[in-house]
């Protein structure tokens, strides 16, 4: 009885205001974390998006963001609208194009991928240790994303650029990595949750080697590299544009694949 009054719920109500009042509990969940390249910059120029939406990128009835306030609803571009900062144009992210990887590859592991955007731009790593804000958001977001049921595939995180221009943040950069991902497993209670980390394509500052060696220093069990290095530039400078991000994507989601088929 309760199957058919969802399914005539969802036949009578125009989609994602339903899928937000009776989120699916077969759902695995990604959270999106780190600071501008994970939001998507893809197609802004001069702090305006273009609206173009590659194919691999376009909605789907079976991919689903969390909102800012906590509610499912049918994801699309811009991923990270409403979590961005409010000064930041938002544009096109891995996050659509990774879901839709998933799906085709009929090998996700649920009815439903589950998006659930963190990231914001122009941010240090040590503004994501525990204890500050983004932190504590991200932890609040990933505990409501599986209240109703499903469980939390993976923390995609792409972060750094902002650690390139001080030493000492640079130098930090592997400590603090690893003193994220042990507190965010610990308090989600997943001990071994896959971690995939973006190498980075571009920096602000003179040290993006050093955070590249300790990005591919992490020696964490389940913690994955993918490597953003050589990807097109829009500007030339540190965002990738809308095609690279679509590759990273793919690759997020071949990283996850390969996971899958090589746990014990």
């Amino acid at each position: 009885m309760l199957l058919l009054l969802l399914l005539l719920l969802l036949a009578a109500s125009p989609g994602p205001a339903v899928l937000a009042d009776v989120p699916p509990y077969n759902k695995v969940v990604f959270i999106l974390a780190g600071q501008s390249n994970m939001a998507g910059r893809g197609g802004v120029v001069a702090n305006r998006w273009d609206g173009r939406v590659p194919a691999d990128c376009a909605p789907s009835p079976a991919v689903l963001r969390l909102t800012p306030d906590l509610r499912w609803e049918q994801a699309r571009e811009p991923l990270h609208q409403g979590i961005d900062a409010a000064n930041h144009a938002v544009g096109v992210g891995p996050g659509m194009a990774f879901a839709n990887a998933l799906l085709r590859s009929g090998r996700a592991g649920a009815a439903v991928v589950g998006l659930v955007p963190c990231a914001v731009g122009g941010t240090r790593m040590a503004e994501w240790a525990k204890g500050t804000d983004l932190y504590a958001e991200m932890l609040r977001r990933a505990r409501v994303a599986v209240e109703t049921g499903g469980r939390i595939g993976a923390l995609l995180w792409y972060q750094g650029e902002s650690d390139t221009v001080r030493w000492s943040d640079a130098n930090e950069y592997g400590r603090r990595m690893g003193m994220l991902v042990r507190d965010i497993r610990a308090d989600l209670g997943i001990p071994h949750l896959l971690v995939i980390q973006v190498g980075l394509a571009s920096g602000l500052g003179q040290y993006t080697q050093v955070v590249r060696e300790a990005q591919k220093g992490i020696k964490l069990r389940n913690v994955r590299f993918v490597d953003a290095m050589g990807l097109p530039l829009q500007d030339g400078h540190l965002h990738l544009s809308t095609q690279a991000q679509v590759q990273l994507g793919h690759m997020l989601a071949q990283s996850y694949l390969n996971y899958g088929t090589s746990r014990p």
